[in-house]
């Protein structure tokens, strides 16, 4: 286009020559101010060195509608309010949307006698406003009129439509009159209003240059005019992108017949021709600004055919013959089809066409898609080549770094108890604090280690110092201290102490407004700003990597606007932060200019007016090319079209333009991936046009061409062929080895060798998990710790008070456990039921038992001639009145099972009679087991006893089972006390197909066992 203005093809009374201010007087309107800079960039490269004013180039506003698109001449003789901030008015819509939904239950009882219950949050009501305000913005676009909402004839439309219809009734009979309160007008309408006046100016004073208007299709009624003003002007001509002067007469005109079906708008050519229709003009009377090569040529035409509209592809048996093969394979030579396996191959493969297709100077290249997720693929495999693409789709400002930190501050003050946003807190690059940020980061993982990990609790950021001390005070007592605790410094604990205060103090603007009922938006952002400006403070007191860069920049704008809001709108302080989440969800930081000026990423707007080499169509699948049509949460589609709006085809239209524009570059590589995530792909309908019509001959052969592309994306990570990891089998000298275990590791030993050699001669401890809320573990830690206490207290269970004793157990227990309220709340019911089950079940056992014994320990005792010493505990041993005892075990889960324990293969019950039968246990000396049982508490309240001395109907005694299992263990102590076997990696593993052990990741479990080694049982 450039160069036809230049060159006086475009405007036969104007033709450059030379002179500098020629161009000055020169218009030019394109879509996008991306498309602008391009067209700059341009006539630049075309003039050389040539010196010149270069012409005006505006944009016509469809990105930026909060913005005056034209510098209107008569503006101020015109009362036009500016338009409403977009934060604004989702804070001015959010109250009405609210309040609508809450009086939603009685509105459909009323109307419908259903009960229906509708959940409103702050949050919800953002968002829902967003979908109106963009509802709004369609009406006032395309012009019609919010008035005919009346006219709709409700018998015709469905109960919730009725219901929708309502709301917006309200919306239009107070939105007008709030606007007008506060001066001010919705931004489509304005903008319709701009591009009218502009219209108008032309039409009043023509321009002595030329004007010019390019790359629109007029879908913007607004628009529409402004290019048919343009168009009549005596210097002024209007640029049709792509319009197909080849399609026949009857075709063209069943696009835009009346009464077609909605499927045509679908069409590519439907947008131009409704155009030119509005403009006045015939499609023979359009010029051609520049004769295409032949091979480009042949390709509009072909897809042109591909793409005829589906009431006339009859004629394809026509016009088929009259493409000769030769004339395909011309016009097909620089297409290349790339259909991937899966989402990774497809971006690899169109990195490598980007990287090839600029590997020669001064070429560009460019990838179009709608697919923000492929776009994102692409850049990260661009960047193995060490390109930085000029992605313009941009990075969600939710996303980047201060942002995440605004929101985890806000999920930690009004969210507390979440141990993993506190550390994702602690740990965050911007955390600064006033304080050197290495400081900083060595504190929060003393922080973490401290009061952050084990045990359980709800970790509150208001009260962490004190969580912390506390902790602190428990490391120095009679437990078990951690691996870590000889690292702890008393530089390193202050150190951590000033973090903490200061955390404590940045965040306490928002901690203090915890259970606030109605506070207002600008309130809670000044608080959030107070907040985030004192947790990302550097040590020198600046802000600068706070707010560096465009996505400071941006979120900076977007607080501002929110601080200077007046919105009604009230929320509890608790819901800020998904409020926020709503706020900042659509917000993108669009990017600087990538390293590499010659790879871009595009939308297929952006892709309008600019032009490239080669050009990459990713993601064709339906669903992306076109985009499935969504379906309004406001207006069904037959509300829509009774008010004059599109229906959602429209858009498949455009996107159908778009890509037959595209096509028309001299290199295209199409490109779709045969699965999109988990599920099957369906090829684009243009796509299977396409291909259909050209035959398979010829779709073999540009398929050919993209499986080369492929077969490098694939040879990118091959490599020399690596052996995965042999299973670990390490075999440490002997007197390194254990020579004591306790009777719980015995499973462990026989189940995962290296875990045992991992813990017991490595010395290596596993890191506590984040504290968390009580779980299953904890309840039956419990549960066991009450029946400890009620043996110990009651001598006999038979006792009056046993019940009332077990009770006051309970509550001891529970106290000083300090449960959180709601697990508290089901787990005392829980117990309770089981209580006078527990009673129960020791009635029924009662006149048998001599003497009870809680938690009772066995000493060490030596194991047969190994050398090697046993130990242990048993949950209770009951000494009956016979002189032998049973040993019980309380279990609240299923593991382990009978079969298990009768089996041996978890062999604790039996190896404590054996411990049992050798005096291990001094309180009751040498005494001959009767029982071993496990005392199941079921969550139902069932209470009952299951012996393992029985399974699959081969009964053993409690002495065979308990000897059993000690000569089992003998034979396996004297298995690895010979030098040469080895501690193998889940010899026995507890779940097969699981590798969550604590030593499984340093054993490389995934790894060896990817390669194929087996998981058999150990010897021995």
């Amino acid at each position: 286009m450039a160069e036809a203005l230049l060159e006086g093809r475009l405007i036969p009374t104007f033709r450059f020559d030379g002179e500098p201010l020629a161009l000055a007087d020169a218009t030019i309107y394109v879509p996008t101010r991306r498309a602008a800079r391009a067209l700059r960039g341009a006539f630049v490269d075309m003039l050389g060195r040539r010196s010149a004013i270069l012409p005006t180039v505006r944009p016509l506003g469809e990105f930026d509608e909060d913005e005056a698109a034209f510098d209107a001449e008569a503006a101020p003789a015109i009362d036009l309010a500016p338009p409403i901030a977009a934060q604004e008015r989702l804070l001015l819509l959010a109250p009405l949307v609210r309040a609508w939904k809450e009086s939603l239950p009685a509105h459909v009882r009323t109307r419908f006698n259903e009960e229906f219950v509708v959940p409103t949050s702050a949050a919800d009501a953002i968002w829902l406003s967003r979908d109106l305000a963009r509802l709004m913005d369609e009406i006032e676009t395309e012009g019609t009129d919010w008035a005919k909402l009346a006219t709709l004839v409700t018998g015709n439309l469905a109960g919730w439509w009725q219901v929708t219809l309502d709301f917006l009734g309200i919306v239009t009979d107070n939105w007008p009159e709030l606007l007008k309160e506060r001066d001010r007008s919705n931004p489509a309408a304005h903008r319709s209003a701009l591009i009218r006046l502009e219209a108008a100016r032309l039409k009043r004073s023509p321009p002595t240059g030329p004007v010019i208007a390019a790359g629109s299709t007029g879908s913007i009624p607004a628009t529409a005019e402004l290019l048919a003003v343009i168009a009549g002007l005596p210097n002024g001509a209007v640029v049709l992108p792509g319009l197909d002067r080849e399609l026949d007469d009857a075709s063209f005109a069943a696009i835009t017949a009346p009464g077609a079906r909605p499927a045509t708008l679908g069409h590519p050519q439907y947008g131009l021709a409704k155009l030119i229709g509005s403009i006045g003009i015939e499609r023979r009377d359009v010029e051609e600004i520049g004769a295409a090569s032949r091979p480009l040529a042949l390709r509009a035409a072909l897809v042109g055919e591909a793409l005829r509209p589906a009431e006339t592809t009859e004629l394809w048996t026509e016009s088929r013959p009259r493409f000769p093969v030769s004339d395909v394979e011309q016009a097909l030579a620089g297409v290349t089809l790339v259909e991937a396996a899966n989402e990774r191959d497809e971006a690899a493969a169109i990195a490598i066409a980007l990287k090839r297709a600029v590997e020669m100077p001064g070429k560009r290249a460019a990838l179009v898609t709608g697919d923000r997720a492929l776009a994102r693929r692409v850049s990260a495999e661009l960047l193995r080549f060490g390109v930085v693409a000029d992605d313009s789709g941009g990075t969600p400002l939710a996303n980047t770094p201060a942002a995440s930190l605004l929101r985890l501050a806000l999920g930690a003050a009004f969210r507390p108890g979440d141990p993993v946003g506190l550390l994702s807190l602690l740990k965050h690059p911007l955390l600064g604090l006033g304080l050197e940020r290495q400081s900083v980061r060595k504190a929060a993982e003393l922080i973490e280690l401290v009061a952050l990990r084990g045990g359980t609790g709800r970790p509150d950021v208001a009260s962490l110092d004190a969580l912390f001390e506390t902790r602190l005070a428990g490391l120095g007592g009679d437990s078990r201290q951690p691996f870590w605790f000889q690292r702890l410094t008393v530089r390193g604990i202050e150190e951590a102490r000033a973090v903490l205060n200061r955390l404590t103090d940045a965040l306490s603007p928002l901690t203090a407004m915890r259970g606030e009922k109605d506070a207002d938006i600008a309130t809670l952002t000044r608080a959030s700003v107070v907040a985030l400006e004192g947790l990302g403070r550097a040590a020198d007191g600046s802000l600068t990597s706070l707010y560096a860069g465009d996505a400071g920049e941006k979120l900076a704008e977007l607080l501002r606007g929110l601080v200077a809001v007046s919105s009604p709108f009230m929320i509890g302080a608790g819901e800020w932060p998904d409020v926020m989440e709503a706020l900042l969800a659509p917000e993108t930081v669009k990017p600087a200019q990538g390293t590499d000026r010659n790879i871009a990423i595009w939308g297929a707007l952006e892709a309008r007016l600019q032009s490239v080499d080669t050009l990459v169509i990713g993601g064709l699948n339906e669903g992306v090319w076109p985009r499935k049509p969504e379906s309004d949460r406001f207006m069904s589609r037959l509300m829509k079209t009774g008010i004059d709006l599109e229906p959602p085809e429209r858009r498949i239209g455009l996107a159908a333009h778009d890509f037959q524009i595209a096509m028309g570059t001299e290199t295209v590589v199409l490109t779709r991936s045969a699965r999109s995530g988990d599920a099957p792909a369906v090829p684009s309908r243009w796509l299977q046009r396409i291909v259909t019509f050209i035959g398979k001959d010829q779709a073999t052969a540009v398929r050919r061409r993209g499986d080369a592309l492929l077969a490098w994306a694939r040879a990118l990570d091959a490599g020399d062929r690596k052996d995965f990891a042999s299973r670990p089998q390490p075999k440490p000298p002997l007197h390194l080895r254990p020579q004591h275990f306790s009777v719980t590791e015995i499973e462990t030993l026989r189940r995962d060798p290296y875990a045992i050699y991992a813990r017991r001669i490595l010395s290596l401890m596993p890191l506590d998990p984040v504290i968390r809320d009580p779980g299953a573990a904890e309840r039956g830690t419990l549960f066991h710790e009450i029946l400890h206490l009620f043996s110990r207290r009651m001598e006999d269970p038979r006792a009056p008070g046993a019940l009332a004793a077990l009770i006051e157990a309970s509550r001891a227990c529970f106290a000083d456990a300090a449960l959180p309220p709601d697990i508290e709340a089901v787990w005392w019911p829980r117990f309770e039921k089981l209580a006078e089950n527990i009673i129960e079940w020791e009635h029924t056992r009662a006149d048998a038992v001599a003497r009870r014994y809680a938690e009772e320990r066995a000493e060490k005792t030596v194991i047969g001639r190994t050398g090697i010493t046993l130990s242990g505990y048993a949950d209770r041993v009951d000494l009956l009145a016979g002189g032998m005892a049973d040993i019980l075990d309380y279990k609240t889960g299923s593991s382990p099972s009978k079969a298990q324990a009768h089996t041996l293969l978890s062999p604790q019950l039996a190896l404590e009679g054996a411990l049992l039968r050798r005096g291990a246990f001094k309180e009751l000396g040498i005494c001959e087991p009767s029982q071993l049982a496990f005392v199941r508490l079921k969550p139902n309240g069932e209470v009952f006893e299951e012996s393992i001395l029985e399974y699959n109907r081969k009964p053993k005694t409690a002495n065979e089972l308990a000897e059993e299992a000690w000569a089992r263990l003998e034979r396996l102590l004297f298995h690895y006390a010979d030098p040469t076997t080895g501690y193998l990696s889940r010899a026995l593993p507890f779940r097969e197909g699981e590798a969550d052990g604590d030593y499984d990741h340093l054993a490389r479990v995934l790894e060896w066992s990817a390669g194929g080694a087996s998981e058999d049982e150990a010897e021995g």
